[in-house]
């Protein structure tokens, strides 16, 4: 996407060619492999929003406002996250055949992107929703503040900032349909917990291989490939993860009042400490 768009309610997103990509310092990134995986990986999902939006666009297909969101900023925004990734694993690692990595990407995460996957009502899917944006957003800001390179600093705070806001419309979407369907705060906690801890996230794994065997040539993944990264991306997160974020975000649709929160606050840290440490993954 180029250029400065409006959304449709208001507010001028940046753009891909606010990026400086010419002042990318290679140096101090194109001999870490790990957050060359890392940015790879997550240029696949981002490109690749479009598949699953179709999903939510019929699921609330009956909802002018959501369904119109989701087709015209949402979408929009994330694919512009994976073009601007993209542009940036070009840019730093030149010799990596990110299309024809893709592709083949596209073809494994293609079959298994379906709308069985979603939950079973709209406040609950809304629910799920708050999950992953908690989770893009703290991703993006972790890889921001931890970057010594300026150019990735600046694009990964644009991304929190917009997962951010993404998080936002979901939340006053999950309201609006909670009220309608009222669901039980066990039925929302249990929504929440199941996405959290989804810790064999698929999109993830076919992500991570199509990166693997295009950067090494391998023609398969060998027994411990992916485990060694995702030990690589939990040394990460134990040092950078903005954890006090993530769980503030996460325990918001559950709607406890302030002396409750504060309450549970502790056990929610350790819990989401304990999954962060144990299955990190890329977005």
């Amino acid at each position: 996407m180029s250029g400065p768009h409006l959304g449709i309610t208001g507010g001028i997103a940046w753009s891909i060619e606010n990026i400086p990509y010419r002042s990318i310092a290679r140096d101090r990134v194109c001999h870490d492999r790990r957050l060359f995986y890392i940015l790879a990986s997550a240029s696949f999902i981002e490109v690749t929003s479009d598949l699953y939006t179709r999903n939510l666009v019929e699921f609330f297909r009956h909802d002018g406002e959501v369904a119109g969101w989701l087709e015209h900023v949402w979408v929009r925004e994330e694919l512009q996250h994976g073009a601007a990734l993209k542009r940036y694993v070009e840019t730093a690692w030149p010799d990596f055949d990110w299309e024809g990595a893709y592709r083949n990407f596209v073809a494994d995460y293609g079959r298994i992107c379906t709308a069985d996957r979603l939950a079973g009502t709209r406040a609950l899917e809304m629910a799920a929703r708050c999950v992953v944006e908690t989770g893009t957003a703290s991703f993006y800001r972790m890889i921001s503040e931890q970057s010594r390179e300026p150019v990735l600093r600046l694009l990964a705070a644009k991304i929190s900032a917009d997962e951010v806001r993404h998080y936002k419309h979901f939340y006053r979407y999950f309201r609006r349909f909670q009220a309608i369907e009222r669901p039980s705060r066990t039925a929302v906690l249990r929504t929440l917990w199941n996405r959290t801890t989804d810790i064999d996230a698929e999109d993830a794994f076919y992500s991570f291989k199509a990166v693997h065997l295009a950067h090494t040539g391998d023609m398969e993944l060998r027994k411990g490939d992916y485990q060694t990264y995702r030990d690589g991306v939990r040394q990460l997160a134990r040092r950078h993860f903005p954890l006090a974020m993530s769980v503030k975000m996460l325990l918001k649709p559950l709607g406890l009042n302030a002396i409750v929160s504060r309450a549970v606050l502790p056990a929610v840290t350790s819990a989401t400490r304990f999954f962060l440490l144990r299955h990190t993954e890329s977005p």
